[in-house]
C-alpha cells in the first residue's frame, strides 16, 4: 500500500468515515472507525495533511490530532458542499473534504483553543440565561395583566408586580395563580444570579488579558465585546485585511456585480451573529454619545447620521470598528483618536 499523504475525516459522534489517498491522489484508505479507534489509528499513520468540517467537535479533534504532529485543517462546511459527488453520505463526505483540503485557494478556520473555546461558553451561556430571564419577565408581566395587575416597563415596574406575588394579603391574585408565579419569579431570580456570576468571570478573564484590555480602548468596544474578539478570532493572521475580518464578521454589504458594474445591496449577514449584533450595538452607543458632543471627534459619521438612518450607520460604524480591532490584534497597539500626533 502506499503511504498516505492527505486524509479527510468526516467528523461525528460515535462513527467517523476516513478517506486517505497518496502522492498520486489514489485512493488508500477508505474505511469508518469507531469513537475510542481514532486516536489509535492515526497514530499509527505517517505524518500527514487531515482535513475536516468545522462543526461542534472540529476544534477538539483538530487538537487531539494535531498533538500527533498531523497537519490539520478545519474547513467551512458550505465550502466542501461542491466538492461531494451526486449522492450524500459519510463516503462520499470524507472524499469531498480530502479533495477540498488540497485546493490551494480554500479557506480555512484558524483552531481554537481550549481557553478560548471556555470563554466562549460563558459568553454563550450567559446570552442564553439572559434571553431566558426576559422570558420569565415577560411571563409574569402576561399572566398578571390578565388579571387586571399591571405595572410601568422596566425594573421599578417589575419590582411592583414582584412586591404583588411575594405579598399574601394581596386578594387580586388567587392562591393557585400565585403558587404558579411564585415559581417564575424563583426562577427569575437564580436566572439573574446565574447571569450576574458569568458575567463576573467575563470580567475576571478580561482583567487578565492584555489584548483584550488593548482593544477595549476602541470607542465602541467594552469588556463584553473585547472578550468575545479574542475568544472567536484565534488567529487573526489568516485575515489578510480589516475588511476580510469584517466580512467574516458579516458587516459588508452583498454584491451582485457582473460586467464591471458594481451593484451593492444590504449587509450579508454571514459569519458570527454574536459578534455583529454586538458590534452593531456598540456603534449605537457611539452614535447616542456623538449626538451629545455634536461628533466632534467623528465629522465623517455626523454627516452619515444627517443623511442616513441611524441603524444604517451605526452598521457602517460597526464595520469601521472591527477593521480597528483586527489592526490591534494583528498589530499591537492600542486605539488612537483621529489626529492624535504620537510622541
Amino acid at each position: 500500500m502506499n503511504e498516505v499523504t492527505t486524509i479527510g475525516l468526516d467528523l461525528a459522534k460515535n462513527v467517523f468515515q476516513v478517506h486517505g489517498v497518496d502522492e498520486a491522489g489514489e485512493v488508500v484508505i477508505a474505511k469508518r472507525l469507531r469513537r475510542r479507534q481514532v486516536i489509535p489509528f492515526f497514530e499509527r499513520l505517517p505524518v500527514c495533511l487531515i482535513g475536516m468540517e468545522a462543526c461542534a467537535t472540529s476544534h477538539h479533534w483538530a487538537r487531539e490530532l494535531g498533538v500527533l504532529g498531523h497537519e490539520v485543517r478545519i474547513m467551512p462546511a458550505g465550502y466542501v458542499k461542491p466538492y461531494v459527488k451526486r449522492s450524500k453520505n459519510d463516503a462520499a463526505d470524507a472524499a469531498a473534504i480530502c479533495e477540498a483540503v488540497t485546493r490551494p485557494t480554500m479557506r480555512f478556520v484558524a483552531v481554537k483553543s481550549r481557553e478560548q473555546q471556555s470563554l466562549l461558553m460563558v459568553h454563550r451561556s450567559r446570552s442564553l440565561l439572559i434571553r431566558q430571564r426576559t422570558m420569565l419577565v415577560n411571563a409574569i408581566r402576561a399572566h398578571l395583566a390578565e388579571l387586571g395587575i399591571v405595572a410601568p416597563v422596566g425594573l421599578r415596574g417589575l419590582k411592583v408586580l414582584l412586591a404583588v406575588i411575594c405579598d399574601p394579603k394581596d386578594e387580586r391574585l388567587p392562591s393557585l395563580a400565585r403558587t404558579c408565579l411564585e415559581s417564575l419569579a424563583a426562577a427569575l431570580m437564580t436566572v439573574e444570579q446565574e447571569a450576574a456570576s458569568a458575567e463576573r468571570r467575563i470580567h475576571a478573564w478580561h482583567r487578565s488579558n492584555e489584548a483584550s484590555r488593548r482593544l477595549e480602548t476602541i470607542p465602541g468596544i467594552g469588556l463584553i465585546i473585547a472578550t468575545a474578539l479574542i475568544a472567536s478570532v484565534a488567529d487573526p493572521s489568516i485575515f489578510k485585511s480589516g475588511r476580510e475580518m469584517a466580512a467574516w464578521i458579516g458587516l459588508v454589504p452583498k454584491q451582485n456585480s457582473t460586467g464591471g458594474k458594481q451593484r451593492l445591496g444590504r449587509i450579508s449577514k454571514q459569519g458570527d451573529h454574536y459578534l455583529r449584533w454586538r458590534l452593531v450595538a456598540g456603534a449605537m452607543a457611539v452614535i447616542r454619545h456623538g449626538r451629545k458632543t455634536n461628533f466632534a471627534a467623528r465629522p465623517w459619521l455626523a454627516d452619515l447620521v444627517e443623511h442616513k438612518p441611524a441603524k444604517v450607520a451605526a452598521v457602517a460604524l460597526a464595520n469601521r470598528i472591527a477593521r480597528t480591532a483586527w489592526v490591534l490584534l494583528a498589530k499591537g497597539g492600542t486605539y488612537r483618536q483621529p489626529g492624535m500626533i504620537m510622541p
